[in-house]
């Protein structure tokens, strides 16, 4: 899998390597033009990403209500639609589908507050999203982390 980032120069200016103002890495830049990065394996949450998943997320934003939860319970399919998603987003929510979620536009913020609703932690969402199960996703944060090579 491919992923790119796109960020805008000026944002990024000044952060350095500790090494006395040198460059941090191949993201940052010193012009307003757009600099592709790839970080492979990695799921990016930029710019392209949140306009694609904005009324998704505004939808999981909106379940911080306890009225609006209720009202998402009780017809889900109606809530995904007042709300506009597509299709595929749609799909996604109703079946539960967390990484369909995210190659949607979810952040993964705004997707944790249905994960709560279901009773899940952030820990059972990294499993899914690393082939882990929770338990071996929280044994590897607590060993230090991923090593992926």
């Amino acid at each position: 899998m491919r992923v790119m980032i796109d960020r805008a120069g000026p944002s990024s200016v000044g952060r350095g390597n500790g090494s006395g103002g040198g460059r941090a890495g191949p993201v940052e830049t010193r012009s307003a033009a757009m600099t592709k990065v790839d970080v492979p394996g990695t799921y990016v949450f930029d710019g392209r990403t949140s306009r694609l998943g904005y009324r998704m997320n505004k939808l999981f934003m909106s379940l911080n209500d306890p009225a609006a939860r209720e009202t998402f319970t009780a017809d889900e399919a109606a809530y995904c639609d007042r709300y506009a998603l597509s299709a595929e987003q749609k799909r996604a929510v109703m079946e539960r589908d967390w990484q369909a979620m995210l190659d949607a536009g979810g952040s993964i913020f705004y997707v944790y507050k249905l994960a709560m609703m279901e009773g899940l932690s952030m820990q059972y969402l990294g499993g899914v999203f690393t082939g882990m199960t929770e338990q071996e996703f929280v044994a590897a944060m607590v060993s230090g982390g991923r090593r992926d090579g």
